[in-house]
């Protein structure tokens, strides 16, 4: 389940990861908490709650209620969507005009600073 799950919302919060998406993100997370401990009640009814975290929610460095595979410890945890960081988008002023040589300075630094650096 985790392997389906984990692409979609990567997918999804980088689709928006461009957006003041913070409040979006965390309501996601919830939602899907949520869904994963109704689904987990429902497929161990007679098990209490205690042991449906300790089975399914584990604490994996600070990070505590992690959905992972029961079955591997150190296997694949379920992706959150707050995980993913938010990209500003910065403005281009009105009057830049690429063509003009006095705003080439003005590009090369933007163009300088959506390039991550890459250290050899």
């Amino acid at each position: 389940m985790i392997e389906s799950l984990n692409p979609i919302i990567r997918g999804w919060s980088n689709f928006h990861c461009h957006n003041v998406a913070k409040d979006a993100f965390a309501r996601v997370d919830y939602e899907i908490h949520k869904m994963l401990w109704n689904w987990a009640s429902r497929r161990h009814p007679h098990k209490g709650k205690g042991w449906i975290k300790a089975r399914y929610f584990l604490r994996r460095g600070s990070q505590d209620w992690v959905f992972t595979d029961p079955e591997e410890k150190k296997g694949p945890v379920l992706a959150r969507a707050s995980d993913t960081p938010i990209k500003r988008h910065v403005k281009i002023k009105k009057d830049a005009n690429p063509f003009d040589p006095k705003w080439t300075t003005y590009f090369e630094e933007r163009t300088s600073r959506s390039k991550p650096n890459i250290v050899p």
